[in-house]
């Protein structure tokens, strides 16, 4: 099944550094489930399947993934231009804040309050992360693998990471290109599919 198209877009490279420079200041904690909630809901540039599958890209591309989804977002609308108008806006104000906490970090980081507003912070880092997951999850019904596959290689990718704590460039190696692979098998099924009927 095609996407549906997204129902706006961006007039100006301008607006994209505006309005990711404005997702990176909500992204205390991870960006990822800010820019779901922005990028689809809010501005509509994006459809959910869209976006899922941008993420997917960028989570097998060195980097940071947000920084990868807004150069792919950036220059789908506006080439070269956009991809680095959106990447300025998720990197330029966060990096002067960042800057300031790390010197203000270096000075207080012996204090107890301090330590434990963080670990605090990094309860809400997971929580912000986990919602978007179950956000997008319904989103792998219209997947070409299948739900069921989709499942099963969704937990196996948790347990392999979570649990066995195996390099995260081993799973996606093996379980991204077994869902490739599926994916691509399917695809050719589909295909043949309509000349078979029709002899």
């Amino acid at each position: 099944m095609t996407p549906d198209a997204p129902s706006a877009r961006p007039v100006s490279p301008a607006q994209l550094f505006r309005a990711f420079t404005w997702l990176a200041l909500q992204g205390f904690g991870g960006v990822l489930a800010v820019a779901q909630r922005v990028l689809c809901e809010e501005r509509r540039w994006l459809t959910r399947e869209q976006f899922v599958e941008i993420l997917a890209i960028a989570q097998v591309l060195p980097g940071p993934n947000i920084c990868n989804m807004a150069l792919m977002i950036g220059d789908r609308f506006f080439g070269w231009r956009g991809a680095f108008a959106a990447l300025a806006g998720m990197m330029a104000l966060p990096l002067v804040i960042v800057l300031v906490l790390t010197a203000l970090y270096t000075r207080f980081a012996g204090m107890a309050q301090v330590s434990g507003a963080l670990r605090g912070m990094g309860a809400v880092s997971a929580g912000l992360i986990a919602g978007t997951a179950l956000k997008l999850l319904p989103n792998l019904r219209r997947n070409v693998v299948g739900t069921p596959a989709c499942t099963v290689l969704a937990l196996l990718a948790f347990a392999a990471v979570a649990l066995l704590r195996w390099p995260l460039v081993a799973v996606l190696a093996v379980l991204g290109s077994t869902a490739c692979s599926l994916a691509w098998i399917r695809l050719r099924a589909g295909q043949r599919a309509p000349s078979v009927t029709n002899r």
